[in-house]
């Protein structure tokens, strides 16, 4: 069986997008389907698959899952980044639209530069829940103190006066995984104050290692700069490896800004 796909990125959080509006997928291959395209050595490469598919609820349903066939519930770069793939496939020409995920349905609105090509999105990423009071966790030789958060998925902040290039990311994201307190996962952000209103960080998801950029990841870390006093205005910028993604105070409500790029579209082949 041949599959269409489309890869894109959003601040360099790739994913392999199969648009299912347009011919049926097997949800039931999701997982198996996901490690072999994921695969950056095998397949096409990736940090997981998303599906585009129909929705009683919404416009689109997003499925996705992680590069290691565990399932996502949400994703901040995924779901802009389908909400362009629903545009630019013709399912639609209004620029806002609603997308059903595991976490509840979240409003999108597309981005366009000046020729009126659509470039980027903002997704409304709800109340972003994080604790005010940090935690601890002993990894890697030392003790971590981390701000829980949760966006739909959970997530565990950790704030460094150090350049997060220095930090052991994968080992720290690796220990994190295996720690009581979070017995499905978790992702892990290693953020820096590097200015007013401006953060620097890096990722560790769960199920996919490090990413360039993880979108529910820079809400929560601006979040939980906002809990903490740490940033004071109603936009906070956090540059990532792959970019920087924009967010936005919206009454209690947050936004996430930020890019999204086809960069090729193809087919390969699945099993029977």
């Amino acid at each position: 069986m041949r599959l269409p796909f489309t890869k894109m990125e959003g601040a360099g959080n790739d994913y392999v997008y199969v648009d299912a509006l347009q011919a049926p997928f097997p949800l039931e291959l999701g997982a198996e389907l996901a490690r072999r395209l994921a695969d950056r050595h095998f397949g096409i490469g990736g940090d997981g698959l998303i599906v585009l598919a129909p929705s009683t609820l919404a416009d689109a349903r997003m499925w996705m899952w992680n590069a290691d066939g565990s399932r996502g519930a949400m994703c901040g770069n995924g779901i802009r980044c389908l909400a362009k793939l629903w545009h630019d496939h013709g399912h639609g020409r209004r620029d806002a639209l609603r997308v059903e995920t595991d976490s509840g349905v979240r409003a999108v609105r597309l981005l366009r530069d000046a020729q009126g090509v659509v470039v980027g999105a903002q997704v409304a990423m709800e109340r972003v829940r994080v604790a005010a009071e940090p935690a601890a966790l002993d990894a890697h030789g030392r003790t971590w103190h981390y701000h829980a958060g949760d966006a739909g998925n959970p997530h565990a902040v950790v704030f460094t006066s150090e350049d997060p290039e220095t930090l052991p990311v994968a080992e720290v994201g690796a220990a994190f995984q295996r720690a009581a307190p979070f017995p499905g996962g978790v992702n892990v952000e290693f953020v820096r104050v590097t200015g007013t209103d401006a953060l620097y960080q890096r990722t560790f998801e769960r199920g996919s290692g490090e990413t360039l950029a993880c979108g529910s990841g820079a809400t929560v870390a601006a979040q939980a700069a906002w809990v903490t006093g740490r940033a004071s205005g109603p936009r906070v910028a956090v540059r990532l490896r792959g970019g920087t993604l924009h967010v936005l105070r919206d009454g209690q409500n947050l936004v996430l800004e930020g890019p999204a790029r086809t960069v090729f579209a193809g087919e390969t082949d699945i099993p029977d």
